[in-house]
């Protein structure tokens, strides 16, 4: 399993183009061969992180070349992000808890 860790801040260009887009690529990704999921959360400083997992380093290339997720890049550099730092990672092992009764 393969965990990324995109962390990123919006321009005041980011609107509804970047919104659009960003719709559109969700949809794409979990069509994708080899996605797991993802979650997204925006701290009160504007600072977003979105942890995504993928089955396999094979399976986060190929979304990687995505025609779609390419110009996306592209115009995120040019226009919508003021930073952004991803963290590609091996899942090691997972453990978890969940209480029965609860969602």
């Amino acid at each position: 399993m393969v965990l990324i860790s995109f962390r990123s801040r919006l321009t005041a260009e980011a609107g509804a183009d970047y919104q659009a887009l960003d719709a559109e690529l969700e949809k794409m990704v979990h069509a994708q061969p080899g996605y797991v999921a993802h979650k997204s959360y925006l701290a009160t400083d504007g600072e977003r992180l979105t942890l995504v997992w993928f089955k396999d380093q094979d399976s986060l290339r190929s979304w990687k070349m995505q025609p779609r997720h390419l110009e996306a890049q592209h115009r995120g550099r040019e226009h919508w992000y003021e930073f952004y730092e991803m963290e590609v990672a091996e899942v090691i092992r997972t453990s978890s808890f969940k209480r029965s009764g609860t969602p």
